[in-house]
């Protein structure tokens, strides 16, 4: 009987892939309508069990705080579904008449999901609901740590699965987390996408186990403080998402930036608003204690208490201590406070204006942080944009707490506890990861042009063009001046030049420069002559002139124009949409609920394409 602990983890993931993949072929037949019953009633369950799992994840890693891990539940059982209803991911998605492309969603099959100890149960359920969106089966992998409270969420979710109707075993979660069974998953033949969150060791592996994968980046996220912000209201919002869950959010604020004129505000508003602001020893004590000489976060210090974290580094801060502030100077490793903490330790800098604070926070993005995410609290919209524009930061968050804004709880990007962070971090995304990451686009696609029309370039164009013949270009030059009623001795052109025969191809590519040098010298001539009628116009209409307008009376306002009509919001955009847009110069209106595939949102952003619209 096979009794190694490894062994037996990888006997269960290899079991349990397998059950998922024929549950995965049953699931990939269903309805749009049969998926999102399935998705309702596993939201449905996870909310009415939101307390009792965060309660769960807290007793069992000792990370973070109840209240708060409700709210990350609820991001997932609540706001996530309702921003999912409505979308399509299954079967057919849309018909291009114009185009004659059918565009149909097919799943990617089989999810693994790599869940990390810090969310264990938001987690879960966020990967859960997205992955059977798409009309997946998905592979939990809990962290060892955190093992009971994750498969107890993906227990809850299964059953409520199962009552409506999905395939059995549709869900799995391993039971005996190992890192043997972590890769034996990522390397599964049967598995069609990773969701990686965890370390970067993890991440990495996930993206080198060659099957495709969406993984995440470190954060370290600075905020800066311009000196038009509201320094109230922005110091109330940096502590709430700094002590949100102790500090256990990628997204977390990490460091504030304020320029100098703010220091005596930012300093007293911190302090009313129980920030507690450590002495030089304090601090060093801090250095020892949060990173590791391996420059990774302390998993004793991570999500714990402003108290504890202060009795860990061997002093005493006051019980309602929300968090620790430590003012300091540098960025890089010969300061540690600089870095990702993961805990509720809040590095503040203060610069001299706004071009040091945009240095700053850019310094502090590359220093652990790059593509995650960054906030600016100010009124001068210009200097948003610049900052939005400068950082290298896929999420630039305006006057809200960074935890809450990243993850769509107080703004409109993809609810998502997967923040990818682009190429700049290693990632295959920079988008907010939802369900539209975890299903492929087929098209149907009609002939609507031969291969020899598809192109406008002709070999035959290549050939050098003959020598121009100057008696052609000099016959088409009385033409034009005869149409005129003009010739180069300034009386009327005879008859016979206006029927003088058009010049060969050969000659047009001259004519037209010629000519406006012969006319350009005979106007020269003719100084004071009336000038000629226009020509007529190439589009082949009749060109008329109007009398003058009567004049308007200042009593008679004119007539209103009509408002134009509002834009028309699309459901959907991929890559080919995009392209089109580009193609003919226009914008794609969307709106909250319209999916956008990521290759369609990163060609759209570099030119600026999609605009946000209101139903």
């Amino acid at each position: 009987m096979l009794q190694d602990k490894d062994l037996l983890s990888i006997q269960e993931v290899r079991t349990k892939v397998e059950k998922a993949h024929a549950a995965a072929q049953k699931y990939r037949h269903f309805t749009q309508e049969q998926v999102d019953q399935i998705v309702e009633r596993m939201a449905a369950a996870a909310r009415a069990q939101a307390r009792r799992l965060a309660e769960l994840a807290v007793q069992e890693t000792g990370y973070g705080n109840v209240p708060d891990k409700i709210a990350k539940n609820l991001l997932n059982a609540d706001i996530l579904p309702r921003r999912m209803r409505g979308m399509k991911t299954i079967g057919l998605l849309r018909e291009l008449p114009d185009e004659k492309v059918i565009e149909v969603g097919v799943p990617m099959g089989v999810v693994a999901a790599i869940l990390p100890t810090t969310n264990p149960t938001s987690t879960a359920i966020f990967k859960t609901l997205i992955s059977l969106k798409a009309g997946n089966a998905i592979v939990l992998s809990p962290h060892p740590n955190a093992k009971e409270s994750t498969c107890e969420t993906a227990g809850i979710l299964y059953q409520a699965a199962l009552e409506a109707g999905a395939p059995e075993d549709i869900i799995q979660c391993i039971l005996t987390p190992t890192s043997e069974a972590t890769h034996a998953l990522m390397h599964h033949e049967r598995v069609g996408v990773i969701l990686a969150t965890g370390g970067s060791a993890m991440v990495t592996a996930a993206y080198s186990s060659g099957t495709p994968a969406l993984g995440v980046g470190p954060g370290n996220v600075p905020v800066l403080f311009e000196r038009s912000a509201d320094v109230v209201d922005a110091v109330r919002k940096v502590v709430a998402g700094k002590s949100f869950d102790y500090g256990t959010v990628c997204s977390s604020e990490q460091a504030i930036v304020a320029e100098e004129v703010l220091r005596d505000q930012v300093i007293l508003q911190l302090k009313a608003e129980k920030a507690y602001f450590c002495n030089e020893a304090e601090k060093d004590a801090l250095r020892r204690i949060l990173l590791t000489p391996r420059w990774t976060v302390n998993p004793q210090c991570v999500g714990q208490s402003p108290t504890r974290i202060a009795e860990l580094a061997g002093f005493r801060v006051p019980d309602d201590t929300r968090i620790l502030v430590a003012e300091i100077a540098q960025v890089g490793k010969s300061e540690p406070l600089s870095a990702e903490k993961l805990s509720p330790v809040l590095a503040l800098y203060f610069v001299k204006d706004f071009a040091e604070g945009l240095a700053r926070c850019e310094s502090l993005l590359r220093f652990g942080g790059l593509g995650h995410t960054c906030v600016i609290y100010s009124k001068d919209d210009a200097k948003i944009r610049e900052f939005g524009m400068r950082m290298p930061a896929f999420r630039v968050l305006v006057n809200t707490p960074a935890p809450q804004g990243s993850t769509g709880i107080t703004t409109n990007v993809f609810p998502s506890m997967t923040l990818g962070c682009g190429a700049l971090s290693g990632n295959s995304t920079s988008d907010n990861v939802g369900p539209q990451h975890l299903f492929n686009i087929k098209r149907i696609a009609y002939a609507v042009r031969s291969a020899e029309e598809a192109f406008e370039y002709k070999p035959e164009q290549a050939a050098a063009p003959a020598a121009p013949d100057r008696a052609a270009v000099a016959a088409a030059v009385d033409r034009f001046l005869a149409q005129r009623g003009l010739s180069l001795s300034a009386e009327p052109a005879p008859a016979a030049a206006m029927a003088t025969a058009a010049p060969t191809p050969a000659t047009s590519a001259a004519v037209g420069t010629v000519a406006a040098q012969v006319v350009d010298r005979f106007l020269a001539a003719r100084q004071g002559a009336p000038p000629p009628a226009p020509a007529a116009p190439t589009c082949g209409c009749e060109l008329k002139f109007a009398s003058p307008a009567p004049a308007v009376s200042a009593a008679e306002p004119p007539a209103a124009i009509p408002a134009p009509p509002p834009p028309a919001i699309v459901d959907f955009v991929c890559e080919d949409d995009v392209r089109r847009a580009l193609a003919g110069g226009r914008k794609i209106f969307i709106g909250p609920r319209t999916i956008v595939t990521p290759s369609a949102r990163d060609l759209a952003n570099q030119h600026d394409v999609l605009v946000a619209a209101q139903r």
